[in-house]
């Protein structure tokens, strides 16, 4: 069956196989980063409410989970920024009732940890991953494209509150695009503020896959491996798509690879390891969704890129 609000499970560097919870359904965000694959923030905004209900989400959950499928963590993410929704700490009690054992991972911009609200909420979880692509105002403004009058220093503060409070692992990205955040500046600052917040793990990466702005584009392997060993970043988990092909009828299997693609673009590869199909199949079933202008297509440097074409497009 089609969800609403459940997707994957996709194949994640950090986590592995998970299954991804929206608690937006649109782009609702803090940011309106130049490389995020979602696309352009359609609410920009710090305004917190239930945008999407925590029962509406958990009903599915449950639906999900009565099918038998498997999945190493549940992550609160989707279309935008997860903690913008008042009920995000009660999907996290309702997952751990109905996938009792299965750790919960909420990704965060990092940018309403300053909340107490949200920080008490946020420690439900196993694991969070917040964002910091840089420490520099005006790189923050170019790159994350922040609502007005947020920027590094309540960032700065609201992580390392969350870090005194938080009793699980954090595992914090910085993501690099050529010439907006890439610069010695930042570097120097990040590795003077890693070591303050003492994180578990550290992931330093560049673009995969399209972004909002075309003049985002990944920096170059030396760039990225300088970046890695000054911070003490981990190296990415090389993560196979296994042919592990699932009895589900096609028009099932076409609404799956909707319901994912709608949250992220993806390779033939990512989503056959996601969604437990086999690789030959899936590029069947995307071929003929492109060939009903269901779906788009794109050559970038590390692949085909599959996405849900946009109305208005």
């Amino acid at each position: 069956m089609a969800f609403t609000y459940i997707f994957g499970p996709v194949m994640s560097g950090r986590l592995g196989l998970s299954l991804g919870l929206d608690l937006l359904r649109e782009k609702i965000c803090s940011m309106d980063c130049a490389y995020c694959e979602v696309g352009p923030t359609s609410a920009l905004t710090l305004e917190r409410r239930a945008w999407v209900p925590a029962r509406d989400i958990l009903d599915e959950l449950a639906q999900w989970a009565a099918q038998g499928r498997d999945t190493e963590y549940v992550t609160l993410g989707g279309s935008g920024e997860p903690t913008l929704n008042t009920e995000f700490g009660e999907v996290i009690r309702g997952v751990r009732e109905i996938l009792p054992g299965k750790p919960v991972a909420v990704l965060t911009n990092s940018t309403l940890l300053h909340v107490p609200d949200v920080r008490r909420d946020l420690c439900l979880a196993d694991v969070v991953l917040p964002s910091l692509d840089t420490l520099v105002p005006q790189e923050m403004r170019r790159l994350n494209r922040c609502i007005p009058g947020l920027g590094p220093e309540t960032i700065v503060r609201g992580l390392l509150d969350f870090r005194k409070e938080f009793s699980g692992a954090v595992f914090l990205e910085i993501l690099l695009a050529r010439g907006f955040n890439d610069s010695e500046e930042n570097l120097r600052l990040l590795s003077e503020f890693i070591p303050r917040l003492d994180p578990d793990r550290v992931d330093v990466v560049t673009l995969t896959r399209p972004g909002t702005l075309d003049s985002a584009r990944a920096v170059d392997a030396p760039t990225l491996a300088r970046w890695r060993a000054a911070l003490g970043a981990h190296e990415r988990r090389n993560l196979r798509a296994e042919a592990r092909e699932r009895d589900l009828p096609d028009q099932e299997a076409r609404e799956a690879l909707r319901s994912s693609l709608a949250r992220r673009p993806q390779t033939v590869l990512q989503l056959a390891g996601g969604l437990g199909l086999g690789p030959e199949r899936v590029r069947r079933l995307l071929d003929a969704l492109v060939a009903e202008d269901e779906l788009d297509a794109r050559e970038v440097e590390d692949g085909l890129f599959y996405s849900l074409r946009r109305s208005g497009r």
